[in-house]
């Protein structure tokens, strides 16, 4: 369920208190999540999470974004994995000190979980390259938590 840099949620939804972020090769990637409790169902095992992401290019040379790969996982260790051409319908293009950044959407069955993956790059000179995004928890208050 992507949405532009320009869409506005129009449900409230629990921001996170920080930005996850990493850099690999001078591309700063920061992904900040949220749970979206008015589009969740906790009754019938539904929870959805915003993400809005910002990717960075803090290098010397243009670089562009062919490819994404997600590594989805539930509460329960479940793992599922997405891939595809660019990120939200587009593959942009960085020049230096240049961002693009994007909102897009999780649903999962169970009250948390975590998502990693990397961005297939291009640089200016033909180079093929993968720039990591920092993994991430997926919250919500309804979370059940155990204390050992």
């Amino acid at each position: 369920m992507p949405m532009s840099a320009f869409d506005k949620p129009r449900s409230r939804s629990r921001r996170s208190a920080f930005a996850y972020e990493c850099v690999t090769r001078s591309i700063r990637v920061s992904v900040r999540p949220a749970f979206v409790e008015e589009q969740s169902d906790p009754d019938e095992g539904h929870y959805l999470w915003s993400y809005a992401v910002t990717i960075e290019n803090q290098g010397g040379e243009t670089v562009q974004l062919l490819a994404r790969y997600w590594h989805i996982t539930d509460g329960l260790g479940r793992a599922q994995e997405v891939h595809g051409p660019g990120v939200v319908g587009a593959q942009p293009v960085l020049e230096p000190g240049q961002r693009f950044q994007y909102t897009s959407g999780c649903p999962l069955p169970t009250a948390s979980g975590a998502m990693s993956g990397h961005y297939q790059m291009r640089s200016a000179a033909g180079e093929s390259f993968q720039v990591e995004i920092p993994a991430f928890l997926l919250e919500s208050p309804y979370e059940q938590r155990q204390i050992h």
